[in-house]
């Protein structure tokens, strides 16, 4: 139950970051340190999620 609680969440932070990565892209352009920070972030994120998934 655990486990599942914690992906269930993990997901929703994931599409959160994601949408706030598209904003920043759309108003600031795809190569701004914003952008490029929140998609490390995001890669972070996803890795996470993967080794949960394995």
């Amino acid at each position: 139950m655990k486990s599942f609680l914690y992906k269930r969440i993990l997901k929703m932070i994931i599409e959160i970051k994601r949408k706030s990565m598209i904003r920043k892209a759309n108003d600031l352009g795809y190569t701004h340190p914003d952008v490029v920070t929140c998609s490390q972030e995001l890669d972070t994120l996803l890795n996470i999620y993967s080794r949960q998934a394995a």
